[in-house]
């Protein structure tokens, strides 16, 4: 039997920690691990050889440059998709994660997103854009259910 194709992306900082804390399940499937290219990132390509990707780093707080970076990183990222073809996108977000979900919804992947541990009571920018497509949505705190009423409570992922 096949192991099913799951892509693991997040963007770098809490976002990579928290979805790292998955790392018990990379061997159970044929992954992908997707971030940003970082200085302190590098050590991935080390710890997981050819399965990590990485997109450009950006952030919005760069106003003039982050619209470009966004928009390479939407055709990066439809790249790695075309090239993994994953059956599963799980997310702990950010702007990295949201053009991958999207495209994957279009190509028919599950998108799996969880929102992050550092919210307990708003919603983040990428949590609104995601949560209307994924296929399982997943809060941190009890709280979040107050926002996202479809939305299952996983726990702490730490």
């Amino acid at each position: 039997m096949t192991k099913r194709r799951v892509m693991f992306i997040s963007s770098t900082g809490g976002h990579l920690n928290e979805l790292l804390q998955l790392e018990k399940m990379f061997k159970k499937y044929d992954y992908s691990l997707i971030t940003e290219k970082t200085k302190s990132n590098l050590y991935l390509k080390k710890k997981y050889g050819d399965r990590v990707r990485f997109l450009i780093y950006g952030t919005k707080h760069h106003i003039f440059s982050y619209p470009f970076k966004l928009l390479a990183n939407c055709f990066i990222s439809l790249y790695y998709y075309l090239k993994f073809r994953p059956d599963y996108i799980i997310t702990t977000g950010v702007h990295t994660a949201g053009p991958m979900c999207c495209i994957g919804k279009i190509f028919g992947t599950k998108i799996i997103y969880i929102e992050t541990f550092a919210n307990m009571v708003t919603k983040t920018a990428t949590g609104k854009l995601i949560y209307p497509i994924a296929d399982k949505f997943i809060v941190q705190w009890e709280s979040m259910k107050d926002l996202y009423p479809d939305a299952e409570f996983g726990g702490w992922i730490y």
